[in-house]
């Protein structure tokens, strides 16, 4: 037998096996074939599966979306990604907005007082720009990369496996089916040897599906390890973009006049959270419509109460003049408002020490 007379009884096979497949699923969806049901356990297996496909889907799709809010933006770089190539480094928006700032200042005068705060605007947006760069790398590389790698991998052999089940099935009913038509000894006894053999391939069919469905698990544990480091990624991000931001005021405050500041005498940032507390309990769960971060107490709440308070200092500050009072982290002054004076400060105490402090770095006792 030459090799092209073995490829057209291959080719004969298939046309068969494919034909009768199509037979008994269409007679199984007409209702008059019987069809072989699948054990509970790989049932459930087979929708977890499916539900972890979906959902991881979804997740990364809209893990994209917050990362990179452009949509052309976005398939400009999976273009990039499929031919294996690398992207072309773009500004992104806040860096843009600190550059078209910084030369706003520039042009208006750094001398200026509008000048100068523009310039130091801009380069905090910049440095916001960095931090929003490194949130992308590192999000992509720890949490989406995996999450691509589940679908466009490992569900993928699953499904294929799957596949070749459902067509093990197709043969294991259709040889079920042939044996039940069988009237002839002889056709009988070909169509049992026909169904001993389809239930054998079915069931280790059966079993490698199986084993492959249940490292879903291990897919979960997986995933699970990537969404703490997408967290811890967004966490740093988070307080490194508050932390730019209280520098900011806190240099704006230092080189101009409260009245430049200040709009309708309502302060635009609040108390720090606990020098003790975690990362994420400093990262920027405040914004600049005066949110309050959570904290033991509101310390802008003083501004209405009478008598003095003890509060702990968070970070160290160094007073600007004399009419301030430097601070030590952990430190414990008393405290107490003074009629007229700016919203962001209190008058603190230690021993015979008296000076202005800023609101933000301390934390009330009770």
């Amino acid at each position: 037998m030459n090799i092209m007379d073995f490829n057209v009884k291959k080719l004969a096979a298939d046309a068969g096996t494919f034909l009768s497949r199509a037979v008994q699923f269409t007679e199984e969806k007409l209702g008059q074939a019987e069809k072989t049901e699948l054990d509970a356990h790989l049932e459930n297996l087979l929708s977890k599966a499916e539900c972890t496909k979906m959902w991881t889907e979804k997740i990364m799709k809209q893990t994209e979306v917050l990362l990179q809010p452009n949509p052309n933006a976005r398939i400009e770089e999976f273009v990039y990604e499929k031919l294996d190539r690398k992207a072309p480094s773009r500004i992104n928006n806040p860096e843009l907005l600190g550059q078209y700032m910084i030369d706003a200042g520039t042009e208006f005068g750094p001398g200026t007082a509008y000048g100068n705060a523009l310039i130091k605007c801009g380069e905090t947006q910049k440095r916001i720009g960095t931090a929003d760069r490194e949130l992308i790398q590192t999000s992509a590389l720890n949490f989406l990369t995996p999450l691509r790698n589940f679908i466009e991998g490992d569900y993928k052999t699953i499904a294929k496996e799957r596949k070749l089940l459902q067509n093990k099935r197709l043969d294991l009913d259709a040889a079920k089916t042939r044996l039940k038509k069988a009237k002839a000894a002889e056709t009988r006894a070909s169509s049992e040897q026909e169904l001993r053999i389809t239930q054998s391939e079915f069931d280790r069919q059966a079993e490698i599906t199986r084993l492959l469905l249940e490292g879903i698990s291990s897919t979960h544990a997986h995933h699970l390890r990537c969404l703490n480091d997408f967290v811890e990624a967004q966490m740093t991000y988070y307080a490194q973009c508050y932390q730019y931001m209280l520098d900011l005021q806190k240099q704006l405050g230092r080189c101009f006049p409260s009245n430049y500041l200040c709009n309708n005498n309502q302060t635009s940032v609040t108390s720090l959270p606990s020098a003790s507390s975690n990362v994420i309990g400093s990262s920027a769960m405040a914004s600049t419509s005066g949110l309050v971060i959570t904290s033991p107490s509101n310390p802008h709440d003083l501004k209405e109460c009478s008598g003095s308070r003890k509060a702990r200092v968070l970070y160290d500050y160094d007073a600007a003049n004399s009419s301030e009072l430097s601070l030590l982290a952990d430190e414990v002054i008393t405290v107490f408002s003074v009629v007229g004076m700016d919203s962001d400060w209190l008058m603190g105490e230690r021993g015979n020490q008296k000076g202005k402090v800023p609101i933000t770095y301390l934390e009330l006792l009770n």
